[in-house]
């Protein structure tokens, strides 16, 4: 009888535990989510570490309707996805999250590309607040809402349109992404 007591208890102890899908740097990545709009399921297609002259900054997860290793395809989509990036470095400025931004996607955009999402970029930049290890940023694309930011769950605003959402895509799965090693474990190849 006390067997079966406890081998019930562990049963219902371990169904109620978040179920991850994999570990990278120490940040425990859920294998689903739910993207901006509260309802649509999303399924992790990969992650991996941001690292900078060898220094670990932030795990970023890519979050799909339908996994696919297929780069030029996630860009060119149309329906909801997430991006998740956590923390792993003890503090990162405003400034240099968004001069990130802005030369990732000067490296993946052309000239007119880049003016032609410039306001909606400076709009995604003033959303930016300096953070620290632990802090987990949302970056919620849906196509009622468009780009969403989320900083440790906290809303911070949106930006419209699907091209600026692929376009900071290309940060990570562009033709020169930021780090290929990132872009594979996003693609779930790494």
């Amino acid at each position: 009888m006390y067997k079966s007591i406890l081998t019930l208890v562990l049963g219902l102890t371990l169904s109620n535990m978040p179920v991850y899908a994999l570990e990278v740097a120490g940040v425990k990545i859920d294998d689903t989510t739910t993207a901006g709009d509260g309802k649509t399921h999303l399924l992790l297609n990969g992650a991996g570490l941001r690292e900078k002259f060898f220094i670990d900054v932030y795990v970023a997860s890519l979050y799909l309707q339908a996994k696919t290793p297929d780069a030029s395809a996630i860009i060119s989509d149309d329906g909801p996805a997430s991006v998740q990036m956590d923390i792993v470095y003890s503090k990162i400025s405003k400034e240099k999250i968004t001069n990130g931004w802005i030369e990732g996607l000067d490296d993946n955009l052309t000239n007119s590309e880049l003016a032609a999402i410039q306001p909606r970029l400076d709009a995604f930049n003033k959303l930016f607040t300096s953070l620290v290890e632990g802090d987990v940023i949302r970056i919620d694309y849906t196509p009622e809402k468009g780009t969403e930011l989320r900083i440790n769950g906290e809303w911070r605003g949106s930006v419209s349109g699907n091209d600026f959402f692929r376009d900071l895509l290309k940060v990570w799965l562009g033709a020169d992404p930021v780090s290929e090693p990132l872009k594979q474990g996003m693609l779930g190849a790494g």
